[in-house]
């Protein structure tokens, strides 16, 4: 059979497919009869259409469907561990696009403010504030770089470090809502501070102690307000781009989806609030070797979350999956 002749057959029934899958109450008996249709149609596509996008849809359906039906049959299991086991991951692998097109944009904000700087003597001043840029000069005339992250209490800094950057996540990704303008300002805003930030140091001679410094929080920090402006960005889809679905329900899916993956991004940021509540403030009199295993470590642990893990967690469903045809 034609691929077109194939897809005319089965569109309605795939669409239909759909929306009971978006469906919350959904009957668990009546996914398991949807799910044995599924796999024989994606099992076709995937022999006589191997390079459409024909297979790349009926596989994300699959899983869709896959993943409720798994969710329905662990009444026994730990909801919490199955939501940042499975479900999120999976979610991750979905918007992978949207991940990469966030790094992107703060990747290039970050160069803008580098470059800016780099030209221009006044806009560090114009970006961080005479105040701030004043009292870093100073401090490092006295050798401490970093003093400002030992100001005030070890409880009291971790309790504001981390609201601020709930906040700026929060607001990242809730002007996702502006069809996704709102969360490309916050990133390009926030890349352009960075940017900026680093070279001022560099100019000041003192960049790598200044990585030693902001980095053994900021590793994960950072990362989780790229992956929190990911979630605006798709948000912002949601509402632009509704394919199949009325506009409504795709804004519906796409809130629900993105507000999952700001959550899985807490943890991480209250990690960061506190290393940089108790440890950072110490860097200055740390070994290189121990804040190089810090920055490090933290790095490597949010980046396999949030990047490596996904994938596992896919080729594991597409295994089961496939055991099943």
């Amino acid at each position: 059979m034609r691929e077109i002749a194939f897809i005319r057959q089965n569109k309605d029934k795939w669409l239909r497919f759909e929306n009971i899958i978006n469906k919350n109450n959904s009957n668990p008996d009546e996914l398991t009869k949807l799910y044995l249709h599924l796999i024989n149609d994606l099992a076709y596509a995937q022999t006589y259409y191997k390079k459409s996008k024909l297979v790349i849809y009926l596989n994300d359906l699959t899983i869709k469907l896959f993943q409720k039906i798994y969710k329905t049959k662990r009444q026994d299991t730990n909801q919490f561990f199955f939501f940042f086991r499975t479900e999120v991951p999976l979610l991750l692998y979905k918007y992978r696009r949207y991940i990469l097109y966030s790094f992107i944009i703060f990747s290039v904000s970050l160069l803008i403010g580098v470059v800016s700087a780099m030209h221009q003597e006044s806009f560090v001043r114009l970006i961080l504030g005479d105040h701030y840029v004043n009292e870093t000069l100073n401090n490092i005339e006295n050798g401490n770089p970093t003093a400002v992250y030992k100001s005030g209490s070890n409880w009291g800094s971790f309790i504001g470090i981390t609201f601020n950057n709930l906040r700026v996540g929060l607001s990242c990704f809730a002007f996702g809502v502006t069809g996704g303008i709102g969360t490309c300002y916050f990133l390009l805003q926030n890349g352009i501070m960075l940017g900026s930030f680093q070279y001022f140091f560099e100019q000041q001679g003192v960049f790598w102690q200044s990585v030693k410094g902001i980095w053994i929080h900021g590793a994960m920090e950072i990362f989780a307000i790229v992956i929190e402006g990911a979630a605006g960005l798709i948000l912002g889809a949601s509402i632009l781009f509704p394919k199949t679905l009325d506009r409504i329900t795709s804004f519906k899916n796409g809130l629900r989806e993105s507000i999952k993956i700001v959550i899985a991004t807490m943890p991480f940021t209250f990690a960061a609030g506190l290393l940089e509540g108790y440890v950072t403030r110490y860097a200055n009199d740390m070994p290189i070797f121990l804040a190089v295993f810090i920055i490090l470590g933290t790095l490597s642990l949010i980046s396999y979350y949030f990047l490596v893990y996904p994938y596992i967690v896919n080729k594991k469903i597409l295994s089961e999956i496939g055991s099943k045809k």
